[in-house]
């Protein structure tokens, strides 16, 4: 790692955990990047089929809360 005059703590450590990362096996990596976190309503049921894109549309604007994102804007 070469460091730079002026840098902080926070970014050498930063640097640090980086080169850390890509020393780890792809394998791992790729485990370790997703976090899975709970969205309400979209993962309370195995799967939901719609005739259009109209109504899956609705059915989320009717359902899913706003700061999942899947509102019309």
């Amino acid at each position: 790692m070469q460091v730079r005059q002026g840098e902080t703590t926070q970014v050498r450590e930063w640097y640090r955990e980086f080169e850390a990362a890509a020393r780890r096996p792809l394998e791992q990596r790729m485990r370790y990047a997703f976090i899975h976190s709970y969205k309400p309503v979209l993962d309370d049921a195995r799967f939901r089929s719609f005739g259009t894109m109209a109504e899956y549309r609705e059915w989320c604007e009717l359902n899913l809360p706003d700061w999942l994102g899947y509102g019309r804007v």
